[in-house]
């Protein structure tokens, strides 16, 4: 797919940062016209995340027609709101291969471009880096500007008020950029508040301020008077009082989508010297009428028609393991007047509007704050209540001194519904839940279980659910397997196995979702088959008696052997007398890029044919 730049004759211009800023400056809003509507029907012919990039156009383009982008630093907190940023750096001709195997990667990436400071896939990352950078160029004395973009969403987040607490103490100069695309406070976008802070930046309140500060900096009554009288009159026009307070000079809010004005203010601040923070107000899925109005509906999207009414609608599948935690959780909230659900803002990415919107009072999303739901979490179980944490893979591990310290240590009834367990496709390698076996295996009182199919993971859920101490359900993105979930729970037998197949010579020690793969390959294997249902505690009977009987014992995971489940199948090995072999299966030491979980798998040898090869070649020694 080529879009025909016929239609963008001045983004055709700007295939880079160097000739955007060769243009004019009152190019600049026809430039954000054209590469807004280049993004729209990029994304509609190709797919993927969508409304957060229309929010950011103006802004994207200002930021690389004042800095001087990639010797300035440009850093993106998420990404999801980089992909006008890739257009003009150099990406523009790629987009259509953006979140497909081999193509654009989702998120910013160094090693696909100079322009991509950061690697970033998780929030409230931008301004830790941007302090390290503004360092280093203090260091270089080059003159290099370090400038930091996090969404108001990202600012949930404890690190980021960590690295602002220590940005505005070491005050390096830095600009960080506060993307508002919520609606709390347009009412103070408008004519007056872009002219302050025009006003505010500019080389004449500047050069007052400072003059003013030395020279009553050998007076401290005075000094301290006329600070005080600056924050107050600055506190009465501008909301941005904590931010001073945190050592940053505060501007804004402005209008984010008004690129000459955007420009204008970000000329003024380039050159000011100390921690600055540009306030600018944004409108998630600007331009797109249907983005406007839903949001979140048009985060991520298919491929769809921009003209038409709205997203396709999607062909009929089988549930997601999301909807089966979803509906599990109002099932048991039914029953269970203590059952408190916590989510790090993915409720919907967890499957839990249904619960949200039946149990308010017990449903608590506590924004971008990994650390913080856990631990608040814990607290939870501690004073009797049923805490579920239904968190991703990958967000957990931002956790996890929590989970040690605030859940395990104490031994808390806590359960981890871990969504995106695995490989979870178009998202990359920030996204991939490789991690969780190795790094959950390792902690004391855990129980670990991999549902094999949906059934399985609604029943480990009432498991976990009912047990007395802390418990984690690992499942994978998507759909699962077809199998129809059983209306009644009834708790597994902690570390308890099932034989699905007998056979010869090889036995597979499934663990999670690839099962049917486990299956089809055991057909041509003529191998035993077990799903193994727990990582932990280890079904090491079941382990004890195949190796009895067969030459090679092979385990499947989704997710890392490095310390995974084939590890704790190892480890009991080593400390029995055996004659078996052990073949460990399953995603190699290494950071797995974007594409299908289908292609993958594939790749790295983790479907039945890969198994079957494998086996042999392992036989064959």
């Amino acid at each position: 797919m080529t879009l025909d730049l016929a239609h963008y004759p001045l983004l055709a211009l700007a295939d880079t940062p160097e000739q955007l800023r060769e243009l004019p400056q009152d190019k600049l809003k026809q430039v954000a016209k054209e590469l807004r509507q280049y993004l729209l029907t990029s994304v509609s012919q190709s797919s993927g995340h969508f409304a957060s990039g229309l929010g950011t156009v103006e802004l994207t383009v200002a930021l690389h027609y004042v800095y001087n982008t990639p010797f300035d630093r440009l850093i993106w907190d998420v990404g999801h709101q980089a992909y006008p940023h890739k257009i003009l750096t150099g990406r523009r001709d790629r987009m259509p291969t953006i979140r497909q195997k081999n193509g654009l990667h989702p998120f910013p990436w160094p090693n696909e471009s100079e322009y991509d400071t950061f690697a970033v896939g998780h929030s409230s990352t931008s301004i830790s880096a941007a302090v390290g950078m503004a360092v280093a160029a203090e260091k270089e004395a080059l003159g290099r500007k370090v400038v930091a973009v996090i969404g108001d969403g990202a600012m949930t987040a404890g690190m980021a008020f960590e690295a602002l607490n220590h940005g505005g103490d070491i005050d390096k100069d830095m600009l960080v950029i506060l993307n508002d695309n919520e609606m709390s406070i347009s009412e103070n976008v408008g004519a007056l508040n872009s002219h302050l802070a025009r006003l505010l930046t500019g080389n004449f309140f500047n050069s007052i301020r400072d003059g003013g500060k030395k020279l009553l900096s050998s007076v401290p009554p005075i000094k301290e008077f006329a600070s005080r009288a600056e924050e107050h009159i600055k506190g009465m026009v501008v909301p941005g009082t904590i931010f001073e307070e945190l050592g940053f000079n505060y501007i804004g809010p402005i209008d984010g989508h008004d690129v000459n004005g955007v420009v204008d203010t970000l000329k003024n601040m380039r050159n000011i010297k100390g921690a600055q923070i540009l306030h600018v107000v944004t409108k998630k899925g600007k331009g797109y009428e249907l983005a406007e109005k839903d949001p979140i509906k048009f985060h991520a999207v298919p491929k769809f028609n921009p003209s038409a009414d709205g997203l396709p609608k999607a062909a009929p599948s089988d549930p997601t393991f999301s909807n089966i935690f979803g509906r599990w959780l109002c099932d048991m909230a039914q029953q269970d007047p203590n059952l408190m659900a916590v989510t790090p803002a993915m409720r919907e990415g967890s499957g839990m509007v249904e619960f949200s919107q039946k149990f308010p009072e017990q449903y608590f999303d506590v924004a971008i704050a990994e650390q913080h739901a856990v631990t608040f979490a814990a607290g939870l179980a501690k004073e009797g209540q049923n805490a579920v944490v239904a968190i991703y893979s990958t967000f957990l591990q931002r956790a996890y001194d929590q989970l040690i310290h605030d859940v395990a240590l104490q031994n808390l009834p806590v359960l981890f519904a871990i969504d995106r367990a695995g490989l979870v496709g178009a998202d990359g390698p920030t996204h991939q839940g490789a991690y969780d076996i190795p790094f959950l295996r390792c902690i004391p009182n855990m129980v670990i279980m991999t549902p094999a199919d949906e059934n399985e993971c609604r029943q480990m859920l009432y498991t976990g659910h009912k047990l007395n101490k802390p418990a984690a359900v690992r499942y994978p993105r998507g759909s699962g397997t077809g199998v129809k979930p059983d209306n009644s729970m009834q708790a597994l037998e902690i570390g308890k196995s099932r034989t699905i197949r007998q056979g010869e010579k090889v036995a597979i020690l499934n663990f999670g979702v690839l099962l049917p793969y486990a299956e089809k390959a055991a057909e041509v294997l003529n191998a035993t088959v077990i799903d193994m249902r727990f990582v932990k505690p280890l079904d090491t009977e079941a382990v004890t008696n195949v190796a009895k009987d067969h030459e090679l014992l092979i385990t499947l995971e989704d997710g890392a052997t490095t310390g995974g489940a084939g590890g704790a199948v190892a480890e009991y090995l080593l400390s029995t007398v055996h004659t078996s072999r052990l073949l460990q299966i399953g995603l190699p030491d290494e950071f797995i890029m974007q594409g299908t979980q289908t292609e993958m798998y594939a790749e790295i040898g983790m479907d039945d044919a890969g198994i079957i090869a494998k086996a042999q070649a392992f036989l064959a020694q």
